[in-house]
């Protein structure tokens, strides 16, 4: 290997931020922020919106694109589109979801 070309590899703690899982471990990534870990030592720490912590592959937690609404209403409701009738996806999927309620009691 060539010197003076490659990054530093170091410890350092990677944490989840939806739910506080720290791990510590080895890697080239950067920060200013430190945090002690329970040896006593200050490593630098890495956040990280998702980890094996809050994946829904790995948690279990996993919804089928059904059971959330189609993708667009779902883009609808993130934006607050209004469709064609002039209503959001919000009120679309309300207006589906009583429509199918009446559908199932007839």
């Amino acid at each position: 290997m060539k010197k003076e070309i490659h990054p530093e590899y170091r410890a350092v703690v990677f944490q989840d931020i939806s739910t506080d899982f720290q791990v510590l471990t080895r890697s080239t990534m950067t920060s200013e922020a430190m945090i002690e870990w329970e040896d006593g030592k200050s490593y630098p720490l890495v956040r990280v919106e998702i980890s094996s912590a809050s994946h829904p592959f790995y948690t279990g937690k996993r919804q089928l694109i059904a059971d959330r609404g189609g993708r667009i209403e779902q883009f609808r409701r993130r934006y607050n589109i209004k469709d064609s009738e002039g209503e959001t996806g919000e009120d679309s999927a309300a207006a589906e979801a009583a429509s199918s309620g009446d559908a199932a009691e007839s």
